[in-house]
């Protein structure tokens, strides 16, 4: 499946000075994205950063090395392949924990598999009980007899042990097991080839950058060899050195004005440009208000037919309450007929008792 990152954190990126090995020169002018990939292929671990297309970190992570926390927020590893000391500075505490822990982590894988393709390596140079009668093991696959980078040819690393063979055997296990490092060292070509392949386009992207820019140079040189040539021949030409010069001061101070009144200009588009930018603040604004009047008008209008309905309910009110006002007094004027006749009865009647 290739090499696959599968941790990353984000850290300034240094590196020990060469000359003096005591201080520390930054690689990166700003935090840059550090991860951790591991190669299936070849069963390796490193740490690779990247700031732009260059990498500023390409560390194989070995069994031997140790991840020291020198602050709160910095730590530090040593390469003894590229020959320096990496520094990372976090902004936190809690990234420098979790990067130290995934660096011990993968180191103990690293020893592991380190160890497991030595074993590997031991079985397969070791003949068996039944090769007697002149059987050779079976090939062991590139994916069997990869291991980390410490495994292949480094001054400081041991070097895999050497093929053992019984006296009493013929030579055929020694060729095995060279066709079988042949092809561990054909994957590993394969690997740096593939890295290889990498760096090169890189290199190649930035070989274009610096094409481009080299053939921009050379046309501004090109323009400026143009123009001295021009100015030359005018002075050979003229043979009046007064005269170009006081030309070339008018238009150095034609320039001048035109670069004042350019600027002048400019500032006064800065202006239009607010002013157009505040007109359509105005124009927003205007909108805003056109619609809470429109919706204020609407409520009033729903207002004054409420208003409207209110005052015709209170006239026909009023209405019956004089209507009731007028049947209530002619209730009275009944009632008062009818009490004074009553009372006229009474006397009457007080009279036929006194008389009786």
């Amino acid at each position: 499946m290739g090499e696959q990152p599968i941790f990353s954190t984000r850290a300034h990126v240094f590196q020990i000075d060469p000359n003096t090995k005591k201080n520390w020169v930054p690689t990166s002018k700003h935090a840059v994205t550090v991860s951790y990939f591991y190669d299936s292929t070849r069963n390796v671990y490193r740490i690779i950063s990247l700031d732009g297309s260059k990498a500023i970190i390409n560390s194989t992570i070995t069994p031997n090395m140790s991840f020291t926390k020198t602050s709160q927020k910095f730590g530090q590893w040593a390469d003894s392949r590229a020959n320096t000391v990496y520094g990372l500075g976090f902004s936190s505490e809690s990234q420098l924990a979790k990067f130290a822990e995934k660096f011990n982590e993968f180191k103990e894988a690293a020893r592991l598999a380190k160890e497991k393709s030595q074993e590997k390596m031991e079985l397969t140079s070791t003949p068996s009980q039944e090769s007697a009668a002149g059987d050779v093991q079976s090939p062991l696959t590139p994916e069997s007899i990869n291991g980390t980078d410490d495994e292949q040819v480094t001054p400081d690393t041991p070097q895999p042990p050497e093929p053992r063979a019984e006296p009493s055997q013929n030579a055929l296990p020694f060729s095995h097991s060279s066709s079988n490092i042949n092809k561990h060292w054909e994957a590993e070509l394969a690997a740096l080839k593939g890295n290889n392949a990498k760096l090169t386009a890189a290199l190649l992207e930035s070989t274009a950058n610096v094409k481009q820019w080299k053939q921009q140079l050379a046309a501004y040189q090109e323009e400026a060899e143009r123009l001295h040539k021009r100015v030359t021949e005018l002075e050979c030409v003229s043979g009046q050195t007064t005269v170009i010069k006081s030309q070339k001061t008018e238009l150095n101070q034609t320039i001048e004005e035109l670069e004042f009144a350019l600027k002048a200009k400019e500032e006064e588009l800065e202006q239009l440009r607010e002013e157009v930018e505040s007109a359509n603040e105005f124009q927003s604004q205007k909108e805003t208000l056109a619609l809470k009047l429109e919706d204020t008008e609407s409520r009033n209008q729903t207002l004054e037919s409420q208003l409207s309905d209110l005052e015709q309910r209170l006239e026909s009110s009023q209405q019956e309450r004089e209507a009731f006002r007028s049947s209530l007094r002619s209730l009275l004027e009944l009632l008062d007929s009818k009490i004074f006749e009553l009372t006229e009865l009474r006397d009457t009647l007080s009279k036929l008792i006194e008389s009786s």
